[in-house]
């Protein structure tokens, strides 16, 4: 039988020589992953290994046991991975839609609730009421506002997104 130690001290070797080897098998496994992604999952699935209860049985082979692990954990990140829009146009195009379906339905609301939205824009930071009563009011888009202003789409969904959250919680008090 091998001691605790040495299962631990073969490990080690084993990490320490086959993490260029580990990085490689990372990033054929998944697209656009960077470097530092790859040694995230390596990290994590070492720390698991060693973490391990010294109960638990020793293990035989050892490059099978990480490649394996690393293999399952690629494949939990991939399943719980959400794409991600980089094409900013295409974005500006789903939020225009959401929007145009999110006003289209006609209700009217209560005047003491107009009146409290109200209060509440104007009570919000200028960029922040600015953004509000840009694109909600007056029907400017993100790509309109950027190329006035110089300031980014990106920047300014941002504060758009903060700004709701802010007068939500706001009115929420009220």
């Amino acid at each position: 039988m091998v001691p605790e130690n040495q299962h631990k001290n073969n490990l080690n070797d084993f990490f320490k020589e086959e993490y260029g080897s580990l990085k490689n098998y990372v990033r054929s496994k998944i697209e656009h992953t960077t470097e530092s992604d790859a040694e995230d999952i390596i990290q994590d699935v070492a720390l698991k290994i060693f973490s391990r209860p010294t109960d638990a049985l020793p293990i035989k082979n050892i490059g099978g046991f990480v490649y394996g692990a690393i293999k399952n954990r690629i494949i939990d990140i991939l399943r719980t991975k959400k794409q991600k829009i980089n094409d900013e146009k295409k974005l500006e195009d789903l939020w225009t839609e959401f929007t145009e379906m999110f006003y289209s339905t006609v209700f009217e609301y209560p005047e003491t609730l107009k009146n409290s939205l109200k209060k509440a824009v104007g009570n919000l930071k200028p960029v922040y009421r600015d953004i509000i009563i840009a694109v909600d009011f007056e029907g400017y888009s993100y790509k309109e506002i950027a190329e006035e202003t110089g300031i980014s789409p990106g920047t300014l969904m941002s504060r758009r997104h903060r700004a709701i959250s802010l007068l939500l919680k706001n009115l929420e008090t009220e």
